[in-house]
């Protein structure tokens, strides 16, 4: 899949090429579930995939605002 996406990335400004390449170190993450997925677009479980890192990621940057938010309220 990486292969057909290899003229998309190279068309790319440098920075969203290291961006890109993230995506799909996200998406090999979870290649043994996007497998058993069988999916007849290997793009689907590989969006989801990339979603699901996003995800995780977004969550833990609210978890950490949450404690800093906490950690000043409790100094007033």
């Amino acid at each position: 899949m990486e292969s057909r996406w290899e003229d998309y990335r190279r068309a790319l400004r440098h920075a969203d090429q290291e961006v890109f390449d993230r995506l799909f170190e996200d998406a090999r993450a979870h290649a043994d579930a996007s497998g058993l997925q069988n999916h007849q677009f290997v793009e689907i479980p590989a969006l989801v995939s990339m979603l699901l890192e996003q995800r995780k990621r977004l969550d833990d940057l609210e978890d950490r605002i949450d404690h800093l938010e906490n950690d000043l309220n409790a100094e007033r």
